[in-house]
């Protein structure tokens, strides 16, 4: 099994660098199969999603319908993939970043009852707080 970079799904994806994009195109079409599928960690999604709206402007819905192609090809072997479609199905919602709710449903699923967070939008994910100013002494 090979790992793939974000790059590599960005080229892809965009199509915007003939070199790289045709590179990307003939490894995850010809050489990524059910029996030697391409990994994707998390982390390469939520690279994916700030790349796709900071760099190329993609919407909230154009990235929900990439991240739905991505997590339903059986060529690729994903981390933690049950963990994946609940961070798109909140993220589909319109609240909060990708990559919080992906801390969040990560961290919870790892016995993390709740995340502490500065961010205000991010605390009103499930599994989230506000960490609030508390008394230090």
């Amino acid at each position: 099994m090979k790992g793939i970079d974000t790059n590599v799904l960005v080229r892809y994806i965009v199509q915007d660098d003939a070199q790289q994009s045709a590179s990307a195109t003939h490894f995850l079409e010809k050489e990524c199969t059910l029996t030697s599928p391409a990994f994707i960690g998390g982390i390469v999604l939520c690279e994916l999603v700030w790349v796709l709206e900071t760099a190329y402007e993609y919407s909230r819905q154009e990235i929900v319908s990439v991240l739905e192609c991505i997590l339903k090809i059986r060529q690729f072997h994903l981390h933690e993939p049950d963990i994946l479609w609940q961070t798109l199905q909140g993220y589909a919602q319109g609240r909060a970043d990708f990559a919080d709710h992906y801390i969040m449903r990560l961290n919870h699923h790892f016995g993390c009852a709740m995340t502490l967070t500065f961010d205000k939008k991010a605390a009103k994910l499930p599994f989230a707080e506000l960490l609030t100013n508390r008394d230090i002494k």
